[in-house]
């Protein structure tokens, strides 16, 4: 590829199965230490250019184009609402988000409350859902762990990513109703598609080549 791409790439449990996505593509990251100063980091063969932002930011950063490209899960996509290309689901950060509810109170009819309490990360992907349903509802926005919530008052339920349901378990709490399956997306930034055609292009059949092999 004669064109450089930018790449963002996800902190946290997505970073992991984010290398390992794009080793078996062929592509290694000169400095994959997440915590690095480095902001910038290429790749081992000066193709691509990456660095590592939370991952609520990813869809900011293509929409912007600040980075041609990015990896992010469908969690933050439908979230930001971000005016991004979606070219690739990448099977990988593979869960589900979920309404759960402490177990004595989960199977509670919605109609028995004059409005839900809900606490969790997703304000917009939760009030969307919970409106459409005609069900009144207060949001309670925390960014920390939600599980807490319920359990000390707080909310009635909470909308949150949910992957082996151990954390839920361990803290009395139950899946009442699955919102969305979650898994990570390639995006691209709109201009950038067309002015680096060829390479994105490029990029998209590499990672397809693997995505295909899972």
């Amino acid at each position: 590829m004669k064109e450089t791409i930018t790449i963002a790439l996800s902190k946290g449990r997505l970073f992991d199965e984010a290398l390992v996505l794009l080793s078996k593509a062929g592509i290694e990251i000169a400095d994959p230490d997440v915590n690095s100063r480095k902001l910038v980091i290429p790749d081992t063969q000066r193709r691509f250019q990456f660095f590592i932002v939370k991952p609520i930011d990813v869809p900011t950063y293509v929409e912007y184009g600040v980075a041609d490209v990015g990896i992010a899960g469908r969690d933050v996509l439908v979230e930001s609402a971000a005016d991004i290309h979606q070219p690739l689901d990448l099977r990988i950060g593979c869960c589900k988000m979920v309404v759960a509810a402490p177990k004595a109170a989960a199977r509670q009819d919605y109609k028995e409350l004059s409005a839900v309490r809900i606490a969790t990360k997703y304000p917009r992907i939760t009030t969307e859902y919970f409106t459409q349903r005609g069900v009144p509802l207060e949001i309670i926005p925390l960014s920390g762990s939600v599980e807490l919530a319920p359990l000390l008052g707080l909310s009635d339920r909470i909308v949150d990513l949910v992957s082996s349901g151990r954390t839920l378990a361990e803290n009395g709490l139950e899946i009442v109703e699955t919102i969305l399956d979650i898994s990570a997306r390639l995006v691209v930034n709109r201009a950038s598609y067309q002015i680096k055609r060829e390479a994105i292009t490029g990029l998209i059949k590499m990672l397809s080549k693997v995505v295909e092999q899972k």
